[in-house]
This record gives structure tokens, C-alpha cells and sequence, in this order.
């Protein structure tokens, strides 16, 4: 039944709505800092959402709502960005995407759907106690966790002192271990995971006043961002011809989603990047403790969060992956949405195509894997145990698959479909070395254990996670020869199957895991494979003990997971003061050519010299740049770097042409300037110089 504050919320959720509403153009108008930011990102992130759910009648627990509510949102502000800058332009506007037009247009169908939404009112059930909403003195010690992340971001930044963050680090080891062993404290497992998502993400996201690429495509996807956002205007199709930046500008979760929360919100294009996708994947992990409940149970269901959250992808890689971190978010509904047998079919059916639509704009490798499960599991069903599917229809899966090759096909000139060719070509002809170990890259060696170890802290370091991976098998072997308590729905049974299989297929297939990147493969397929390591555990202590003893159980996941979470977060590198790959933990102690080369950490000497550039320096084709060219220079010169050419040791000045050189050139990489840039630059030629950058021109 619903509570006295629970009833109140629904029975006023349209004066709420407008009062949200009013408050939102005061702090436009008025232009309000903080306020305007921190209201308007609740508001934009599940208020829309919300008044969907209650139009459609989609009956949730609270915190399934509310996950639900974040989807739905961050759909409505793609696909309602897209069509306001659709019709914008039919009607000649050049700038639909502008802050005035998204507000009147975003806020006017916001309060029309209240206004349905309110006609067909209805009293919401929620089914277990423990997902009701209410305050437990633990929350506050919780909420504590980001902060200190957030405080020992900033040290860092600020001093280089981690003292905070390795702090940090203990804390979220206590509280995986107390909610391992302590069986009270189930209420609190989903806030507990969203704040210690929230700290793993802060730790990288605010360490720097900057994008922080850690390799990734973070500077391409700002550029695409920025490109939109200053136009006002989102084209899909990306000139000048290039295919990477064409699939980039193809995702509306990164071109047309930030346009829309940092016009309405104010808020700088950089923080708009630290701030929104860390909070959008913050909620992942949560989402998978509702999808795994149901199966493992709340504690394991904890647990496998926590396994999901300790691998190192989800707070270094990741965080420089802005469309997958919003494409993850639909990846795990659509699982539950698919699964959950409390949804009646015909509302399934539209939150599905919802959901399936806010997933194919926003990550294109996330979408076609989930195509390829979705068809392999219902073909599996249909075909081989020649049973109907109870969830997955096949009028879903045909709905997924013309909406997802119709937008790749027709926007961004097809490069996106190009690129799925592109990679099947690649695939195909790394075939011929199916027997050379090589040809499978060196991330799959190392995780075979085929490769050396640098050091000892780093061969225990993948001892434990080889026994995270042995766990995994044993547990779908478990699960296969049904020697295990645990009953999986038989879609979700398949799917993992078909994941687990993807993940072989992985190994042994040559090139297949370069075509994504293996690490982001294994971070994906944990979404359904993350249970059966515990599983795996469960399995192991009964085999050896021949019933189920649960304290064995918490032993000897906390003996495995808290050792692979601090290994993983580089916890114990950085105290015993060993070779560490954690930027917010020892870059102040990392060596330059990691930091600023293969990490492309951006300071402010390049990201202001790259905005100098940007202005003052006629570039097309006359402009030759560093490592800057894949990161302050596309992140904050906003330069298509294919205008630009790279630095080499045998790049000759010519009369009328740049050269830019980055903090890390000019101060770091001395071998560098002494082979290369010495022979080159003559002193009389620098135009530009902040003491960290410099701009030359040869007249």
C-alpha cells in the first residue's frame, strides 16, 4: 500500500510538475547558478521520464520507476531534440537547438503529458517493503563515500595529495564487506551501490578541470558535441567526410543529449561531460541488482554489482565513453523490460520500442550486440527447444532490426552501416592466423596469462582475476547441469549462454575482440555473466563441503572480490609504490609518456593554446600538431584533424605552415624535441607561447 508521503507525491505529481516548471524558467531568466543546474538536472533526468510511466501505466517498484524514469527521459530528450531540430529546420529556423526553443518546446510537452498523465491518475502497489522508499541512519555515512571521492579529486588536482582517495577506496571495501556478511542489511544494497558507483566515477571524472580521454574517443565525442552545440543545429551528416567522426556524430546521446542539458541548464560543455554521464552510469549497476534480484537474491545480487563496478573498465575506459555509458542504461532496461513478467504485453511492447530507440541513437556496437542476442536467443527458443518465447517476440526483435539499420543506413552518410562492413572485413581476414596466438591481441594473451608479468603485485593482481573468470564457468557449467538452487528465467538462461559464447568466441576467433576492444567486451558481457561468478562460488563451497554453509560462502567472496577491487583500482600499486595506472591515484607520479601520451591527459597550457590556435591560426591544411591533434586540439581547438598533420621525425617547417606543440612535447618527451622538433623550429618563428604550449609559423 502506499504510504502517506508515497500518496501525497501521486495524487499532486501535476502541481508538482508545474511548480518544477516555474522554478525552472525563473532560474533560466534569471540565470540562477547552481540552482538552475542541480534542480534542472533532476528535473531533465526524470521528470519526463516519470510523467511517460504513468501515462502508459507501467506498475514498478520505486526504485524500478525511477530507473525507468531516467530511460524514458534521456529517450524523450534525444528524440524530442532531434525533432525539434527536424521541424526547426523545416520551418527555416537556424537554430532550433538554442535555448529558448528547446526550454518552450521541451517544458510545453513536459506539461501536457502531466496533464494526461493526471487524467489517468491511478494508485500505484508496490510489491515488496524493501523497495519502498525511507530514510536509514546509514544513508548519511553512504552519502559520505562520493563526497570524500569528490574532496580527494580536487586534493589531487590541487596538491597531488590522494590521502582522500585511497581513503575512499577503504570505505567502499568495508561496505562490500559489512553487506556481505551482515544479512540485515538488504534495504540499503541499491543506495549503497549507487553511492559507491558514484565515488569510483568521481575519483576520475573531477581529477582534472578537463575531459579526461584515458584513451579513449572522449575528445572526438566533445568535438561532435561542440560542433552541435555552437550551430544550434544537429546535421546528420557529418562534412567533411570521415567515417569515425560520422559514427560519432551519428549518436545523438553525445551530440544532441548534451546540447540539450547544457543549453537549459547553462552549464560549461566540459562539466556538462564530468557531471551528466557519470550520474547516467551511476544508475547501471543499480539496474542490474533489479535485473539480477529476482534470480540470486538481493545479497548476491549486491555482490555481483560490486564485481561489476570493481573491474577497472567501468572507472577508467568507460569514463571516456560517453555514448556507451548512455547506451548501457538502455542495454540493462531493455533486459528487464524483457524479462520482468509483471509488465503486461502490450505496455512492454512500448516501453520496449522506447527504450530500443534511445539504445540504436546512442551507442551503435551496444545495438548490434544486443541485436545479435535478442535474435540468437529467440531463433534458440523457437527453433531448437521449439517453445514459444514467453517475453521475446519476434514482431521485437523485426522492430529492433529495421530501426536500427534505417538510422545507421540513412544518417551520417551510411557510415555507420560502412563501419559494420568495415569490421566483418577486418574479421575475415585475420582468419588466416587462426592458429598464430598473436592474432588475437595483446589483451586477450593477457588474459589468457599468455603474456609476461611486469611485476609481482601484478601477477598476484591477475591471479585474482583469472579466479573471477574461473568462477564465471564454473558457474554457467553449474547452471547447465542445473547443480545449482538458483532458477534463471529461460530467456535470461539463454542469453547468458549466447554471452558466454560471445566471450569464447572472443578468444578464439583472430581480430574479433580488436574490433571493439576486448576490455569493453568483458565489461559488456558482465551484464549477464557477472551472477555466475558467484554463482560459481556458491558451487564451489557445496561441491566441497556437500551442502550449503552461507558464512563460507561471504568468505570467500569477500577474500576474492575486495583483493581484485583494490588491485583493480590500483590501491595496492600506488601504497607499495609499484608501476600504478591510475591517473587520480599516481599521476602524479606517472611517467609523462603514459600520462599525456598514451592517456592523452589534457592541461590547461594545451587546451588554451589549442583555443589559440583555434582563432588566430588559418589551420585547413596549413597546421602540424603533436599528440595534440587526437586530444586538445579536437577537445578544445575544436580542429578537424584531418585538416591537421602529424608530427613525425621527418616533418620539414615549409613557408606558410604551423606547427603547435603541446604541454607534453615541449616539456616532456626531451627526445622527442632533440630528434625531431630542434631541427625543425627556429626561435624567430614562435608567434605563440604560455609557458606549457607554442604555436610556430614559418613565413
Amino acid at each position: 500500500m502506499l504510504n502517506n508521503k508515497q500518496r501525497y507525491l501521486s495524487q499532486h505529481f501535476f502541481g508538482i510538475v508545474i511548480l518544477l516548471q516555474v522554478i525552472m524558467y525563473v532560474c533560466l531568466f534569471l540565470n540562477l547558478p547552481l540552482l538552475r543546474e542541480v534542480i534542472g538536472i533532476f528535473y531533465l533526468t526524470f521528470i519526463p521520464g516519470l510523467i511517460f510511466s504513468r501515462i502508459i501505466k507501467l506498475q514498478l517498484s520505486v526504485i524500478e520507476e525511477l530507473l525507468f524514469a531516467a530511460g524514458f527521459s534521456i529517450a524523450f530528450l534525444m528524440l524530442v531534440g532531434l525533432a525539434i531540430n527536424e521541424v526547426g529546420s523545416i520551418l527555416g529556423y537556424n537554430f532550433p537547438l538554442a535555448t529558448l526553443p528547446l526550454s518552450l518546446s521541451i517544458n510545453t510537452l513536459i506539461i501536457i503529458g502531466a496533464a494526461i498523465a493526471h487524467l489517468r491518475q491511478r494508485r500505484i502497489q508496490w510489491n515488496s517493503d524493501s523497495q519502498k522508499l525511507g530514510f536509514h541512519p546509514s544513508y548519511l555515512l553512504l552519502t559520505l563515500i562520493p563526497i570524500i571521492s569528490i574532496l580527494g579529486a580536487y586534493s589531487v588536482n590541487a596538491t597531488g595529495n590522494n590521502f582522500f582517495l585511497l581513503l575512499m577506496i577503504i570505505a567502499v571495501a568495508l561496505v562490500f564487506t559489512v553487506g556481505t556478511l551482515y544479512e540485515k542489511s538488504t534495504k540499503i544494497y541499491p543506495f549503497a551501490i549507487l553511492m559507491i558507483a558514484l565515488a569510483l566515477l568521481f575519483q576520475v571524472s573531477y581529477v582534472s578541470n578537463y575531459i579526461l580521454p584515458y584513451g579513449g574517443d572522449a575528445p572526438a565525442e566533445f568535438y561532435v558535441f561542440r560542433t552541435t552545440q555552437l550551430a544550434s543545429h544537429w546535421t546528420p551528416v557529418f562534412i567533411p567526410a570521415d567515417q569515425v567522426l560520422g559514427r560519432y556524430n551519428a549518436m545523438l546521446s553525445i551530440t544532441v543529449l548534451p546540447t540539450v542539458y547544457s543549453n537549459m541548464l547553462g552549464m560549461d560543455p566540459t562539466w556538462t561531460f564530468k557531471i551528466i554521464y557519470p550520474l547516467i552510469f551511476a544508475l547501471v549497476p543499480v539496474a542490474l541488482y533489479v535485473l539480477w534480484q529476482p534470480y540470486i537474491g538481493k545479497k548476491f545480487a549486491f555482490v555481483a554489482s560490486f564485481l561489476f563496478m570493481a573491474q577497472s573498465a567501468f572507472f577508467t575506459e568507460l569514463t571516456a565513453l560517453n555514448r556507451q555509458i548512455t547506451g548501457e542504461l538502455f542495454f540493462v532496461l531493455l533486459l528487464i523490460v524483457l524479462l520482468n513478467k509483471k509488465i503486461k504485453s502490450e505496455i512492454k511492447f512500448v516501453a520496449f520500442g522506447i527504450l530500443s530507440l534511445g539504445l540504436i541513437v546512442s551507442h551503435y556496437a551496444l545495438a548490434e550486440i544486443f541485436l545479435f542476442l535478442i535474435f540468437a536467443a529467440w531463433a534458440f527458443v523457437v527453433f531448437y527447444l521449439r517453445r514459444p518465447s514467453l517475453n521475446l517476440q519476434l514482431g521485437m526483435v523485426m522492430f529492433f532490426f529495421v530501426a536500427m539499420f534505417g538510422w545507421y543506413i540513412y544518417t551520417s552518410g551510411s557510415v555507420v552501416f560502412d563501419s559494420i562492413q568495415t569490421f566483418g572485413t577486418y574479421v575475415m581476414s585475420q582468419l588466416g592466423g587462426f592458429f598464430s596466438p598473436a592474432s588475437r591481441g595483446t589483451e586477450v594473451l593477457t588474459g589468457l596469462g599468455l603474456t609476461q608479468s611486469p611485476s609481482f603485485w601484478n601477477t598476484v593482481s591477475r591471479g585474482f582475476a583469472y579466479i573471477t573468470e574461473l568462477f564465471i564457468v564454473i558457474g554457467i557449467v553449474a547452471l547447465t547441469m542445473k547443480k545449482t538452487k538458483f532458477r534463471f528465467e529461460r530467456d535470461y538462461t539463454v542469453f547468458s549462454l549466447v554471452a558466454f559464447a560471445f566471450l569464447v568466441a572472443l578468444i578464439v576467433v583472430p581480430g574479433l575482440a580488436n574490433s571493439l576492444n576486448m576490455t569493453r567486451f568483458y565489461h559488456i558481457l558482465l551484464i549477464l555473466l557477472a551472477p555466475f561468478c558467484i554463482i560459481g562460488m556458491w558451487s564451489f563451497v557445496r561441491l566441497l563441503l556437500k551442502r550449503e554453509k552461507k558464512i563460507l560462502v561471504s568468505l570467500l567472496v569477500i577474500a576474492i572480490l575486495v583483493p581484485y577491487f583494490l588491485f583493480q583500482t590500483n590501491f595496492v600499486y600506488e601504497v607499495s609504490g609499484t608501476d600504478s595506472w591510475s591517473i587520480p591515484l599516481s599521476g602524479y607520479r606517472m611517467n609523462p609518456v603514459r600520462l599525456y601520451g598514451d592517456y592523452g591527459y589534457i592541461d590547461s597550457y594545451s587546451a588554451n593554446g589549442a583555443q589559440w590556435v583555434s582563432v588566430n591560426v588559418p589551420y585547413q591544411y596549413n597546421l602540424i600538431g603533436d599528440n595534440g591533434l587526437f586530444t586538445s586540439l579536437t577537445a578544445y581547438g575544436l580542429i578537424y584533424r584531418g585538416y591537421v598533420t602529424g608530427l613525425t621525425n621527418t616533418t620539414v617547417l615549409r613557408s606558410g605552415e604551423y606547427l603547435y606543440l603541446s604541454y607534453f612535447t615541449f616539456n616532456l618527451n626531451k627526445s622527442l624535441i632533440n630528434e625531431t622538433i630542434q631541427p625543425v623550429i627556429n626561435q624567430k618563428d614562435l608567434i605563440y607561447s604560455n609557458g606549457g604550449s607554442e604555436v610556430y609559423y614559418r613565413p
